[in-house]
């Protein structure tokens, strides 16, 4: 850890020097992969999420806007941002790029797309059924309107929901107050991003102050980790809008914790190459996890969005299509669907069937049931265990960056 801490000092001090930085971050362009793809490869390790090595950056981004967006395209989805901000609609994100669902739907545990993991849907067919998996398809053109945020659902939908999974959402006023305490502790200050109100806050408007001298920089508030279990709609996280009223929530009175990172993120950067570089680094420090895979592509979106807010903000213009694609893989690594009391992909636990035959021709069947399940053992289970990634730890013989764990393994006995 000593190791470690240093190199991530290292790394803060070095970072201030743009020259610096922009040359780290060519070297690194020479590891190309495909647009979509994680950026480094991965080994198995031991599970601990490590800090990033000192050389570490990300790819160094398209400065311009992808050729791929035709100008009549970019101002269509430029008009949507500015609109309706609660229901993140599928048939946008598909006009903006159509490989950025199939990236969000991506499950890393199975190799393949989340499932609906609720029958909430299954009047709409057999592709809507419980242990389905989600493809664009059913989600956008006419099928478009089909997932929406709980604000949205009737209230019959919305009670079912809450006897069947237990599915309340918090209020965003709560999320704040909540996520305040953790800050306080962080800075050993209170009100360092907003001063709480009667179920509401007031925003500090002023650039947020960090001791630039010891290991509560702003470079290390954004290295830490956050996690939001039972995600939901991840309104932890992300803040677009209040989960409860359906109001959506200005860009500079967010207060999710990857709101509060990337908000520091762009006062203390001024170009787009430092700005992505930290941005990136937001995402792969923030983690979620959710059961109902409606509420986990909501929960995605709305990370994929975020980004999209703060950029267009910053720098008046829409993110490249590859910068969006690479964010959206971080996401659909870092906001997993999981059964949280298990650690595995929801209903792959399984009691396995099998009939012996003897010399006589006598079958016997046994039934083996899954132990995880029988005794409450979480490490135990015959599911398909989940799978997260540690972005930034640097295997010390190859040096290779990325390694995939098993969720359960972080966990203490």
């Amino acid at each position: 850890m000593e190791h470690n801490e240093s190199l991530l000092n290292k790394q803060v001090k070095s970072n201030n020097k743009e020259s610096e930085g922009l040359n780290m971050a060519e070297r690194n362009h020479d590891k190309k992969t495909d647009n979509h793809k994680v950026k480094s490869k991965t080994k198995k390790t031991n599970p601990v999420l490590s800090e990033p090595a000192v050389d570490y950056l990300p790819t160094k981004p398209n400065l311009t806007i992808s050729p791929e967006i035709k100008p009549k395209q970019t101002a269509k989805v430029l008009l949507l941002f500015d609109e309706n901000k609660v229901d993140v609609k599928e048939n946008w994100l598909l006009k903006f790029d159509s490989q950025l669902l199939t990236i969000l739907l991506q499950n890393h545990s199975t190799k393949q797309n989340i499932i609906w993991a609720t029958n909430n849907y299954s009047t709409y067919g057999a592709e809507y059924e419980f242990g389905a998996p989600i493809f664009p398809e059913l989600i956008t053109g006419k099928n478009g309107n089909i997932i929406k945020p709980r604000v949205n659902k009737n209230k019959a939908e919305q009670q079912t929901r809450v006897r069947e999974k237990a599915e309340v959402f918090t209020p965003s006023w709560i999320c704040n107050a909540q996520n305040n305490l953790v800050d306080n502790a962080w800075f050993g200050r209170e009100n360092v991003f907003n001063t709480e109100t009667v179920k509401g806050w007031i925003s500090n408007k002023e650039k947020i102050i960090f001791d630039e001298t010891g290991d509560k920089t702003w470079q290390h508030y954004v290295y830490n980790n956050c996690l939001e279990v039972a995600c939901g709609e991840a309104p932890y996280l992300v803040s677009r809008y209040d989960t409860i009223t359906g109001l959506a929530i200005p860009i500079e009175e967010r207060i999710g914790l990857l709101d509060r990172k990337l908000r520091v993120v762009a006062e203390n950067t001024s170009t787009k190459q430092e700005w992505l570089e930290w941005a990136l680094i937001a995402f792969k420090r923030t983690y979620g996890f959710e059961w109902q895979g409606d509420n986990l592509m909501l929960a995605r979106e709305n990370l994929l969005y975020t980004f999209m807010d703060y950029y267009q903000t910053k720098f008046d213009e829409l993110p490249t299509v590859e910068d969006s694609r690479q964010i959206a893989e971080i996401i659909s690594w870092n906001i997993w669907q999981m059964d949280g009391l298990k650690g595995v992909v929801p209903n792959t636990c399984k009691t396995i069937k099998s009939v012996k035959t003897d010399l006589f021709g006598n079958e016997t069947e046994t039934i083996q049931k899954c132990k995880g399940c029988e005794k409450n053992d979480m490490k135990n289970h015959n599911g398909t265990y989940c799978i997260i990634k540690d972005w930034f730890y640097e295997n010390p013989e190859t040096k290779e960056v990325g390694a995939e764990i098993r969720f359960v393994d972080m966990l203490k006995k």
